[in-house]
Order: C-alpha cells, then sequence, then structure tokens
C-alpha cells in the first residue's frame, strides 16, 4: 500500500477519536508480548554480509550479529575491548592483539586466532572485490603469533586503524565460512554477536534471535528483546503507513515534515540525531559518462556549485539542525579543514554567466539520478538546477541499483550520500570518492597523489597538510558538491525505549520495552 502526502494526512485524521483505543491496544501490544522488535528500512541490502555493501542498512544489519576486535563507545567514541581484550603499537605499521578466550561463534565453533588471520588476509586482498576497498587498503596481513593473539601488519602508518577495526571489519568464522563459500555464508550469516540471523531474504526480510551464548563482557550487552525482524520496502510512504497501522515499531529517515503529525499520536514518538552523513552531488568531471558530458567543463562545474542554495535545503528541508559543509567532508573528521576550501555563494546569476562562458548560454539537458529520500530533496536540487538552465531530467533509483550504475560509470550528475561508515577521519571518506575507484568521476591523478601522502603517515602536521590540499584541489575544481549534513530523523513506538547517537548506527541490542 502507498499513500501520497495529501492521503497520509487524511490517514493522521482518520486516527483519532474511536480509532485510536484499538490500535494502541491491538498489535502493538501482541509483538511486546512475543517480545518481538519490528523495523523497517528503505533500502534492500544485496548481501548481509557487511564486506559485500557499501548501504548503511548493511552496515547496521551486520552489526547486531558480527562483533570486530575492538568496538567503539557511542557515547564517547572510545574504542574499548571487543574479541580483543588488549592491544599494543609495537610500532607504526605494527599492531598487536590479544584475544579474548572462551568466544562462541552462533554455530557453536570456537573463536580463534585462525578466524582473525582469516578474515584480515581475505577482505584486505583486491580479489576479495569487497564493496569499499579503501577500508581495507592500509592493511597487508594478519599472522597468528599464538592461540590467542595475532600481529596485524599495516601497509602504511593508519591513525584511524582502530576506528575501522571496530566499524567497519567484523570477524568471519573461518571453518564455517570454507564450509558453506560466500555465497552460502550470506544465505545464512554466523558472528558472534549479541544477536543471531535466523532467517535472510534480501529482498523482504531478515530475522534474529538472541543469542544467549553471547561472550560475558562483550561491549554490546545481552539484548533485553529476544526477537527483531527487520522488512524491506520500497518508499517512505509506505514506511509510514505501516508505522502508523502499527504493524511495524520502528523505521527512521521518514519526511521530516511528518514529525508534529506524528508526535501527536499518543501511541508514537519521533526525535532527530545529527548524524556523520553528508549528502553530495557528484559530477563526471571525468567524462567516464560520455566524452561529450558538459560535466567535463570546469566552468560548468562551478555553476552547479553557484546554482544550488544549499543553505536553503539544510534549514528548509532537512532541518533539525543540519549543516552546509564548506569542505567535502564531515566537519568533525580529522583533515576536514574548511578554511581549505575554495567557498562559493548561492549565485543563480552567475552560474548563467559561467554557463554562457562555458559554451552554453541556452543550458543544456542531463540526466540527474538519485536515490535521496524524501524525493523533495532531489527535487529541490533539481529545480535550483534549472532555474539557471540546467534541465536535469530526474531519475529516482533504489540505492543498490544507483551504485551499480556508479560503478559502471554512467552516471553524469548523481545525488547521493556517505555515512563515512562512522569513522572520523577523511581517510575514510576522500579515497572513496577519488583515489581512482568505482565512484570516482574526477580521475585525477594529482589528487590521488595527495590523499595517498595524507594516509601514508602518522604524522599529524603531514596529514593536515596533504588532506588541506587535496580539498582545496577538490573544490577548485568543482568535482563534487557537499549539500547538506543528514539530521536522522527516527519515529517509533513509545512503548520503546531507544536511544540514538550521531554515529547512525542504530543499536537495536540496546532497545528494551518499557
Amino acid at each position: 500500500m502507498t499513500m501520497n502526502r495529501r492521503d497520509l494526512g487524511k490517514g493522521f485524521a482518520a486516527m483519532g477519536g474511536l480509532a485510536l483505543p484499538a490500535l494502541i491496544g491491538g498489535q502493538a501490544q501482541a509483538q511486546r508480548a512475543q517480545d518481538t522488535l519490528r523495523i523497517v528500512f528503505r533500502d534492500a541490502v544485496p548481501n548481509i554480509d557487511p564486506y559485500y555493501n557499501s548501504q548503511r542498512t548493511g552496515l547496521i544489519l551486520g552489526h547486531q550479529f558480527m562483533d570486530g576486535l575492538v568496538h567503539r563507545n557511542p557515547e564517547n567514541f572510545e574504542i574499548v575491548p571487543a574479541l580483543a581484550t588488549a592491544w599494543n603499537w609495537v610500532d607504526t605499521t605494527t599492531l598487536d592483539f590479544t584475544l579474548r578466550q572462551g568466544v562462541k561463534f552462533h554455530d557453536g565453533s570456537d573463536f580463534t586466532a585462525d578466524d582473525v588471520v582469516y578474515t584480515v588476509n581475505t577482505v584486505s586482498k583486491p580479489e576479495a572485490r569487497v564493496a569499499t576497498p579503501s577500508n581495507y587498503a592500509w592493511m597487508d596481513r594478519a599472522e597468528k603469533t599464538g592461540t590467542h593473539s595475532v600481529r596485524l601488519h599495516l601497509k602504511r602508518p593508519t591513525p584511524a586503524a582502530l576506528e575501522y577495526l571496530a566499524l567497519v571489519t567484523p570477524i568471519w568464522p573461518q571453518a564455517y565460512r570454507e564450509r558453506v563459500g560466500a555465497d552460502g555464508f550470506a544465505r545464512a550469516p554466523v558472528g558472534t554477536g549479541p544477536y543471531r540471523v535466523t532467517r535472510v531474504d534480501v529482498a523482504s526480510i531478515v530475522e534474529y534471535e538472541r543469542f544467549d551464548g553471547y561472550y560475558q563482557g562483550g561491549p554490546k550487552g545481552r539484548p533485553a528483546i529476544r526477537r527483531i525482524t527487520a522488512r524491506f520496502v520500497t518508499d517512505a510512504a509506505t514506511e509510514l503507513t505501516e508505522l502508523l497501522a502499527q504493524r511495524v515499531d520502528w523505521i527512521w529517515n521518514m519526511n521530516p515534515d511528518q514529525i508534529d503529525n506524528v508526535n501527536r499520536l499518543p501511541f508514537l514518538q519521533a526525535l532527530q540525531q545529527e548524524s556523520m552523513r553528508i549528502g553530495y552531488l557528484s559530477l563526471d568531471a571525468a567524462g567516464r559518462s560520455g566524452a561529450g558530458n558538459p560535466m567535463t567543463n570546469l566552468k560548468v562545474r562551478q555553476a552547479v556549485w553557484h546554482a544550488i542554495d544549499r543553505q536553503a535545503l539544510a534549514d528548509r528541508l532537512v532541518r533539525g539542525g543540519s549543516r552546509v559543509p564548506i569542505a567535502p567532508c564531515y566537519p568533525s573528521q580529522f583533515g576536514c579543514n574548511a578554511d581549505a576550501a575554495v567557498r562559493y555563494d548561492f549565485n543563480p546569476a552567475k552560474a548563467r554567466q559561467l554557463l554562457a562562458e562555458a559554451g552554453f548560454p541556452n543550458g543544456f539537458e542531463i540526466e540527474l539520478t538519485s536515490y535521496v529520500q524524501p524525493r523533495q530533496w532531489s527535487e529541490a536540487v533539481q529545480s535550483y538546477l534549472q532555474a539557471v538552465g540546467i534541465r536535469a531530467r530526474l531519475n529516482l533509483m533504489q540505492v543498490a541499483a544507483q551504485i551499480q550504475r556508479a560503478w559502471r560509470g554512467e552516471l553524469a550528475m548523481s545525488m547521493g550520500s556517505w555515512g563515512s561508515y562512522s569513522v572520523n577521519d577523511v581517510s575514510a571518506l576522500l579515497p572513496n570518492f577519488f583515489d581512482g575507484g568505482n565512484d570516482d568521476y574526477a580521475r585525477d591523478p594529482e589528487l590521488q597523489r595527495m590523499l595517498v601522502e595524507g594516509g601514508s603517515t602518522a604524522d599529524a602536521e603531514a596529514r593536515k597538510r596533504a588532506y588541506d590540499a587535496a580539498i582545496r584541489r577538490i573544490t577548485e575544481q568543482a568535482y563534487w558538491v557537499p549539500l547538506h549534513t543528514y539530521v536522522n530523523t527516527y519515529a517509533f513506538q513509545r512503548q520503546l525505549e531507544f536511544k540514538a547517537f550521531p554515529d547512525e548506527l542504530p543499536r537495536f541490542y540496546l532497545a528494551k520495552w518499557k
């Protein structure tokens, strides 16, 4: 079932009066009695193994059932023990770990050093074809130094190594994965986390059950809720309709316009939390989508920057304290220096002048792809572009489909978002878009050199200088437009105790019924 905005308004109105007692005492109470948390996401993932998708939903799904060597405390970003109880920097490229004993995988097998070595030595190699190679390109190899000890060798000094290990490097069970293969693991994944996966259908649903064998002292703790069902729907209206009808207990990233309406209902609540995700507009400066693409012209790209009122997008559409990043990164990330960026004001007249100078006095037509929801955000960017003569044909897509087209080099102009896997370092963002990989639509060797320089030293000042130079070049060349920070909008049953964190990683293992 889908509803437009007018229908949604009618739906809210219809939930007054006599309808409410039935709703309050109905399905939500029943699910609470069954100890099941029902959540909905708008983007199905191609693979529940977090190594093989770059979507935030995939990271969230994996975080509930897999653990890494270390864990980042969401309250203060402190790195704390997980599958490793201790670690020590031997030198700038060598890291020793003491592993926790007595840990079981969900299939009952023991966690050992062999599992860590197998995981690291697989995902760090190009032939693994992981979704985001830059997350693991800094690792050289792991070696077993004892039954419960491992040495990790780095290709280069990587100050953010522990953050990557905490957020994007969960440990596979070697024996199980080798037995069932990568495809078998995706269908029936096994980890060491507080929940175990009981069913996977990547097109429709993932089901979890509390893992009562979760190890003592684990940083995620024992979940209060026994079961989770995570369903996938295709659009925001269906998602909200499901919440209103109390067929689900939790959704996120609904249209902020609906916050007040949701909070008027006695059985629902909504809240907002800024995250480390930024919305962006990628421009095909390299001509991957065709040599005649207007985005290969610097003045056209500069016109795009001047054409969009990014502050209005943040204030009027995203809301909730959304900010406009001056540099192409999240402001708190190490190396994200706004002072190094070339600034572009909202100036439609300047945009039209630049288009004329570039040989497009009457503008041009171009495809604008976007998976961004709510769709009004994409439509606003489309309108700003059309106002200066860039007639963008908006093509709204599912996340996975747009990623596939991006990797094939088919997108002249595309809207998306990037959460840096919540790693608070620009090495989690800039290399993904500018190191020559699938998402790089600049293909700038000088910029690539700067990023290698910034990622090859532990010297903070040297890293800052390199990243300053990279930010200056990205903005001078107008390769990639940072539009706004994201503010996640959560809506859920009032009976559910749920806390949002700024790293955009919902922790359902911390949720409980009131």
